[in-house]
Formats: C-alpha cells, sequence, structure tokens
C-alpha cells in the first residue's frame, strides 16, 4: 500500500513540474518536482508498486526537468544578449561600437563676428562600417596642451544605412572664456553609442 502512495506522489508530482516547468522563477520548484517524480516513481517499480503511475510520473519528472533546464539555459543567453545591448546603447561598449562606424574628426573652426560674438564649428564625419541600418551617438572631448577637458559635445547619426556617411559639426556653442583654449585644443572620441 505504502507503494502505491509513492506512485500516486511521484504521477501528481511529474504532472505539476510538467505543468509549471514553463513559468519563470516558478519553474525552480518544477525542477525539484520532476527530480523528487523521477526518484518516487524509481522506488515504486524497485518495490513491485502501480508501474501506470510510476513510470507516468518518472517520464513526466524528466520532460519537467529537461524543459526547465533548456528554458533557464534559453533565458539566461537572452538576458545576457540584452545586457550587451544596452551596454552597446549606453555606451558602455564604446570600443565594440567603433568597430561599427567610422569617426573622422576636421579641423576646428572660429570665426570671430565681432561685439564677443563668434562662429565656431568642429566637422565631424560618420560613417556606418556595419552591416545593417543604424544610429549612433558619438561625444567628443576637446583637450588642451595639458591633457584638461576644455570641454564635451554629442553628435548623431541617425538611421545611416550600411556603407552611409553623414557629416555633422560639434562645439558650435562655445563660450567665449573657452575660446582661445579652443583653438589649440586636441579632439578625441570618448565615447560612443549605437541603437
Amino acid at each position: 500500500m505504502k507503494n502505491n502512495g509513492l506512485a500516486k506522489a511521484s504521477m501528481v508530482l511529474g504532472i505539476v513540474a510538467i505543468s509549471t516547468s514553463f513559468l519563470p522563477i516558478i519553474n525552480n520548484a518544477s525542477f525539484v518536482m520532476g527530480v523528487l517524480a523521477v526518484i518516487f516513481g524509481i522506488i515504486t517499480l524497485v518495490k513491485k508498486g502501480q508501474k501506470g503511475k510510476a513510470i507516468t510520473g518518472i517520464v513526466l519528472g524528466i520532460l519537467a526537468v529537461a524543459i526547465t533546464l533548456s528554458l533557464q539555459q534559453s533565458w539566461s543567453e537572452s538576458l545576457n544578449e540584452l545586457s550587451d545591448d544596452l551596454d552597446t546603447i549606453s555606451g558602455e561598449n564604446t570600443d565594440k561600437v567603433l568597430n561599427n562606424v567610422d569617426v573622422s574628426l576636421g579641423t576646428f573652426i572660429c570665426e570671430d563676428q565681432g561685439y564677443g560674438l563668434f562662429d565656431t564649428k568642429l566637422p565631424v564625419t560618420i560613417t556606418n562600417k556595419s552591416s545593417k541600418r543604424q544610429s549612433f551617438s558619438i561625444q567628443i572631448e576637446a583637450l588642451d596642451s595639458n591633457g584638461n577637458r576644455i570641454d564635451t559635445d554629442d553628435v548623431y547619426a541617425r538611421n545611416l544605412a550600411p556603407g552611409q556617411t553623414v557629416n555633422e559639426e560639434a562645439f558650435i556653442f562655445v563660450s567665449s572664456d573657452k575660446i582661445d583654449a579652443m583653438r589649440s585644443a586636441t579632439f578625441k572620441v570618448i565615447g560612443a553609442s549605437m541603437y
């Protein structure tokens, strides 16, 4: 009689485990229930209990464990890909982004318009080197001769087709107290994101 109880427990655990093995987080319990269903089923078969329920419990338990492990691996890989994509979008993966885009910085132009007003710009050419349509955000830093930051600016290239180039301008609004330093500044790309 005790063996019949284990057979029923094996089958019930197998049914519940297979039913919940598709649900995130809950399938951790499904894994445990699946293992218990297999153990109870094997004990029942060894002790000559109800074979039908025991075999049903074993099969469902094994399927629940396999489904749980497979789905958790798939979800883990998806989350890793999402994390990599978020790093690329947020600029945390600048080196990877710069493999997909060519950024060429021109010469800083500063024209005195009189009355303390200046027309400034740094020409920036952006080319999509990837194989699909992308948008890019490029952060550029201006440094003085000692390597100190003078200013930063961002340029954007939206929806570039593969191989497509766009010309943008950075540093078009520079405060008058930074004009002299900007004329002799060195410019470099310090951040890039792609989306």
